[in-house]
C-alpha cells in the first residue's frame, strides 16, 4: 500500500502548498511514484501548482519529474448508502485511483477545519504541519501564557490530530508520525526563535510530535509558482549559477527530507 503523507494546518499562509509541492517533486526526482491530492476544493493551490508545471514543461519541451495529480472524483448522491458521507466517498475513490501506481500519496489540506481534512488526518502515516515561526501560529497547537513560557493546554488543531490518532488506534493502524515544520524562520529575532523553540520542545513532549526547521522567508518561492517549478528544477530551466540564497534554500529542502525520514527514502537530491 502507498504511504500516505498529509500536509495539514488549520491556518492559511503557513506554506502548506509550497512544502507539499517540494516534497512531492523531490520524491519524484528520487525515482518514487507520487500521487497528490488537493483537498482545498475552492482555492486548489497545489492543484494549480501542478497544472502550471505541466503547462510550462509542455511549452518548453522539458520532461521534469513530477507527481501525478488528480481531482476528487464526483459521486452521485443517489449511489450513497444511508449514513455514508459524500466527501468520505470522494476521498476514498481518489486514493483508490492513485494507490495502484503510487509509492507515496501526498494530501494537501485546506487552511480550515473541514470534513475532508478531518478524514485525511486519520489516514496519515506521516503528518507534516508547516507552522510560521510565530506565537500567532503556535496558538493553533496550544494555548500559552502571556510570556510564552508555559503551556496552558492543547488547542483546536492538536485536539483534531489526537482524535485522528484515536481512530487509527481503534482500526489497528500504526501511529501517525507527526512532524511540525517551522517555516519562515528569520535571520533576526533570536529571542522569538528561542522562545518558540522552547515552547515547541515542551509541547512535543506533551502531545507527541517532532519539530524541525523548514524554509526561511525567500522571494524565490513566489517566483517559482507561476511556472510550477521547485528549487530542484532551476538548472534544468537554464539557471547556470545559483545564488547564495537559492543554494541555502536547496539545502533547507534536503535537510527537511532527511528529518521527515520517510520509509524507503534515501535522500539524494
Amino acid at each position: 500500500m502507498a504511504h500516505i503523507i498529509v500536509v495539514g494546518n488549520e491556518k492559511g499562509g503557513s506554506g502548506k502548498s509550497t512544502t507539499s509541492m517540494h516534497v512531492a517533486t523531490a520524491l519524484s526526482r528520487m525515482g518514487h511514484r507520487v500521487g497528490v491530492l488537493d483537498l482545498d476544493l475552492r482555492q486548489k493551490t497545489l492543484g494549480r501548482y501542478v497544472e502550471n508545471r505541466m503547462k510550462f514543461s509542455e511549452r518548453e519541451g522539458l520532461e521534469l519529474p513530477s507527481p501525478r495529480y488528480t481531482d476528487l472524483p464526483e459521486i452521485d448522491p443517489a449511489d450513497l448508502v444511508e449514513g455514508e458521507n459524500i466527501f468520505d466517498q470522494r476521498l476514498s475513490a481518489a486514493i483508490a485511483l492513485l494507490e495502484p501506481e503510487s509509492d507515496f500519496i501526498l494530501i494537501d489540506c485546506p487552511g480550515s477545519h473541514t470534513r475532508l481534512s478531518q478524514v485525511a488526518h486519520s489516514l496519515a502515516d506521516t503528518l507534516i504541519t508547516p507552522l510560521n515561526d510565530s506565537f500567532v501560529d503556535f496558538d493553533l497547537l496550544a494555548k500559552v501564557d502571556s510570556d510564552g513560557q508555559n503551556i496552558l493546554g492543547p488547542s483546536v488543531y492538536s485536539e483534531m490530530v489526537w482524535h485522528a490518532r484515536q481512530l487509527r488506534a481503534q482500526a489497528g493502524l500504526e501511529p501517525i508520525d507527526w512532524i511540525v515544520v517551522r517555516n519562515r524562520l528569520g535571520a533576526q529575532q533570536m529571542l522569538n526563535k528561542q522562545k518558540m523553540g522552547s515552547a515547541l520542545d515542551k509541547l512535543a513532549r506533551r502531545i507527541g510530535f517532532r519539530h524541525v526547521p523548514g524554509f526561511s522567508e525567500r522571494v524565490i518561492f513566489r517566483e517559482l509558482f507561476p511556472r510550477g517549478l521547485t528549487l530542484l528544477d532551476l538548472r534544468e530551466v537554464g539557471v547556470k549559477r545559483l545564488n547564495i540564497s537559492n543554494v541555502a534554500a536547496r539545502q533547507e529542502l534536503r535537510e527537511l527530507l532527511k528529518a521527515i525520514a520517510l520509509p524507503g527514502v534515501e535522500v539524494s537530491i
